[in-house]
């Protein structure tokens, strides 16, 4: 189920590549915070409205629990999309992609340091894989780092989303039910990055336009029943099943997803969006990173002899 998120969340890729290029077109005088912020703020919104919807007295039952959990992952995956938005501005997005799986690797640090055990040579080799893997899949390149305002926020993103992934996995929080506490999310998301979109907007028809614009309604809620419905609820379901440090892991598998549908998927949008975004190219790195990425996956699902 966490794979089909994956799926899910690959898919914004070259969908929220196209609203930016869209921005651009409809409304010029926007900045690049404004435009960032407002392929965002719709998509939580109008989730918030369909959870609304399909159970409109759900928000009578959410329990102190669900309320305090739900509030705090939603923060905390509202910092790191900010952040991790703004951060794209100053570094290339392999860099990006490479310094925002590091959670990969800082979740089993914590979760050693916490418990203050080893969590074995296969988990180490799995992050390694992982690690590998996406700089490949990114075609990141060392002589190229530095760390400046882009890598920085591309790494405190990256904390902010593996503080997510842990609190969705905290034991007190088990009988924590996934719709209510994706309501709550969505709830938390939809006002954090409205009053961001308001505080950003230059002007009030920079609000009102893109709601005007076919292409620009069915990229919104494409992301929001796909890539916001979809890939959360199912993310909120079904993580807590399993390991956060196996989850991170699984998480690594969104660069794989979001590149295969950037090979076929721009030049369909562009034609529909009148956007110029040409499909990207199939090449070695996608098999390699990709191999390696799935390769970490499967290592760390298999049982260590005797424990089947």
């Amino acid at each position: 189920m966490l794979l089909v998120a994956n799926l899910c969340w690959g898919l914004s890729f070259p969908l929220i590549k196209s609203v930016l290029l869209l921005h651009e077109r409809i409304i010029p005088e926007a900045g690049t915070w404004f435009s960032a912020i407002y392929t965002v703020a719709p998509r939580f919104f109008l989730a918030l409205l369909v959870l609304l919807v399909l159970k409109p007295l759900a928000w009578r039952g959410v329990t102190r629990g669900e309320l305090k959990q739900g509030l705090v992952i939603g923060l905390f995956a509202s910092a790191g999309m900010l952040l991790q938005n703004d951060a794209l501005q100053f570094t290339s997005a392999s860099t990006s992609a490479f310094l925002t799986q590091f959670y990969a690797i800082l979740i089993p640090v914590y979760v050693a340091v916490r418990a203050r055990r080893n969590p074995g040579g296969r988990v180490w080799l799995s992050c390694a894989l992982v690690l590998a893997g996406v700089a490949i899949l990114g075609r990141f390149d060392w002589r190229e780092l530095h760390l400046g305002r882009g890598e920085w926020e591309t790494l405190l993103a990256s904390v902010f989303f593996m503080g997510q992934i842990l609190w969705l996995e905290k034991k007190e929080f088990a009988a924590n039910r996934a719709f209510e506490l994706t309501l709550v999310m969505f709830a938390t998301e939809a006002l954090v990055f409205a009053v961001l979109a308001g505080a950003t907007a230059p002007s009030v028809a920079a609000l009102i336009v893109p709601w005007t614009s076919p292409a620009w309604l069915g990229f919104t809620v494409t992301l929001t029943v796909v890539c916001t419905l979809g890939a959360f609820g199912l993310m909120n379901a079904w993580q807590p099943k399993i390991t956060a440090t196996e989850a991170g892991l699984i998480y690594c598998v969104e660069p794989i997803f979001g590149s295969l549908a950037a090979l076929f998927l721009p030049a369909v949008f562009s034609a529909w969006a009148l956007i110029n975004y040409p499909n990207e190219l199939a090449t070695w790195t996608l098999l390699v990173g990709g191999g390696l990425i799935t390769a970490a996956n499967i290592l760390i699902q298999l049982k260590p002899a005797g424990k089947g």
